[in-house]
């Protein structure tokens, strides 16, 4: 049996080329033509894209998201007759370039020399150091421990939230969503990579984040519904000593109105904390492509009740 593949990306000129080398059995590319997206059974597309032709994909059986995030693609009045998948186990090394690199700046007050270095002064700053502090990652996940595995590098304590109370061997201790109260003002940074669900949403709402310890960093690369930015905006404009870097939000581009662009202990960042590289995504969509054709069980399948 022929198998007909949408691909549906902002990147079909670095897909297709992929697609072509792999020569995948029984797989046919087709254009998106309203026929064609009618009668493809495989869409491999971000989430974004794929929404608004949902309705038109008589034929759709399994859908790989080219992102990790599909929460466009979730809630109760949306399809869930068909498998959903996505990306995972890229992301980590990603995300930890990404942190490490704000929080090595931040310690070595690498912005400090460099504006003294246009004023030619040779003035040592305040050392830190990332050894002995605390890191809490909201999320435990093949990124969550992969944040956690480089923090051990630098010589930090590690503590992680899940639901599930279960220890990744790089985390020092695991606290549950009712102990975080307790644990933020403890922790010197504090990470959510939590994705979008019901439970993850405004999970650090005001109350909580005026538990935040004096001096902190947060830094959100998850989801922007974890994060009650209004009760964000209002916590930083009363606190300079909090700095928070800030890769998604709930509306993205983030609004010209918000008063997070003006400020000077925020960071902003337009979702680029991990990208997706196509060739990585493409590995993933042909390794569950044999398993398709075999009926085996999709890698990174997406649970519609769950939400991830």
């Amino acid at each position: 049996m022929v198998h007909k593949l949408l691909l549906l990306t902002r990147e079909n000129h670095r897909y297709l080329p992929l697609l072509e080398q792999l020569v995948l059995p029984e797989l046919q590319l087709v254009d998106d033509s309203p026929a064609a997206i009618a009668e493809a059974d495989i869409w491999l597309a971000e989430p974004a894209l794929a929404l608004p032709l949902l309705p038109h994909a008589h034929q759709l059986q399994w859908l790989q998201s080219t992102f990790a995030g599909v929460d466009k693609l979730l809630g109760p009045k949306r399809r869930s007759d068909y498998q959903l998948t996505n990306i995972k186990g890229i992301f980590g090394p990603l995300m930890s370039e990404y942190i490490f690199g704000y929080l090595l700046a931040h310690c070595r007050q690498q912005q400090l020399y460099r504006q003294q270095q246009q004023q030619q002064l040779w003035q040592p700053g305040n050392y830190q150091s990332l050894q002995g502090q605390q890191i809490l990652l909201l999320g435990t996940g093949s990124i969550g421990s992969h944040v956690a595995a480089t923090a051990k590098h630098f010589g930090m304590h590690t503590v992680g939230m899940n639901l599930s109370g279960k220890q990744p061997a790089a985390f020092d201790r695991i606290i549950t969503n009712q102990q975080l109260n307790d644990a933020l003002p403890q922790a010197d940074v504090v990470v959510n990579t939590l994705p979008a669900s019901p439970a993850s949403t405004d999970i650090l709402d005001a109350e909580r984040l005026r538990y935040l310890k004096q001096g902190a960093i947060l830094f959100n690369v998850g989801r922007g519904s974890a994060i009650d930015l209004e009760a964000l905006t209002q916590l930083l404009s009363e606190r300079s000593d909090i700095t928070a870097i800030l890769d998604v939000f709930p509306q993205e581009p983030l609004p010209p109105h918000q008063r997070l662009w003006q400020m000077p202990n925020v960071i902003i960042t337009p979702h680029i904390s991990a990208p997706s590289f196509p060739q990585q995504v493409v590995e993933i969509f042909a390794d569950n492509y044999s398993r398709w054709r075999q009926q085996s069980p999709l890698q990174y399948q997406i649970d519609f009740k769950r939400g991830y």
